[in-house]
């Protein structure tokens, strides 16, 4: 049986491994790329795969901005208030609201 997505899209997150966050923007109930991509994860940090996996527009500390996938037992809620400053956040989300950590999506997509 899986589990219920412990993180929505709006989210802000960060990596408990490496040093990224980002914003979820979708969620996979379970692993959902390829197996190439599941098996190119080093062994001692690889996840379980019956778990949810989030797309997230994620930036690091370099400032470079990328789409990540990142399984849910590998991220945290990121509480540092902070906007995410990835160039397509503007695409998917209207506003940050700094106290919940989240962002919120335009209404029209949320009917």
């Amino acid at each position: 049986m899986q589990a219920a997505a412990k993180f929505n899209i709006g989210d802000v997150v960060k990596h408990k491994l490496f040093p990224f966050r980002g914003v979820i923007f979708d969620v996979d109930s379970t692993f959902s790329d390829t197996e190439e991509w599941w098996l190119s994860i080093p062994a001692e940090v690889r996840p379980a795969k019956d778990q949810p996996f989030y797309h997230l527009l994620a930036e690091n500390d370099e400032g470079e901005e990328y789409i990540a996938y990142v399984s849910e037992e590998h991220l945290e809620h990121d509480t540092s208030g902070v906007p995410i400053r990835h160039s397509a956040v503007e695409e998917f989300f209207v506003l940050y609201d700094a106290e919940r950590h989240s962002y919120e999506m335009p209404t029209d997509v949320l009917n």
